[in-house]
């Protein structure tokens, strides 16, 4: 798992954008999926959205950092 969360090397990168998409793609239809509501396509959006926002920077704090403390990077720190 440390290797899928924290190599940079071209087949970890692809692996982790295709789990995000996946996971992304389920949560935009996780309404079809129970069966018992039907979202608005624009509200569909909006939850992508977010669990992708939230989702990345905590790939980012579970592959980073020294073990056993995870760390979510700062702007400043990587150059921005």
């Amino acid at each position: 798992m440390s290797e899928f969360l924290a190599s940079n090397e071209w087949q970890w990168r692809l692996a982790r954008t295709i789990v995000q998409g996946v996971l992304g793609v389920v949560i935009a239809n996780i309404d079809l999926i129970l069966g018992y509501a039907i979202l608005d396509p624009t509200l569909r959006a909006l939850v992508v959205a977010f669990v992708m926002a939230i989702l990345s920077p905590v790939m980012a704090a579970l592959g980073g950092g020294d073990g056993d403390k995870p760390e979510i990077p700062r702007g400043e720190i990587r150059g921005a």
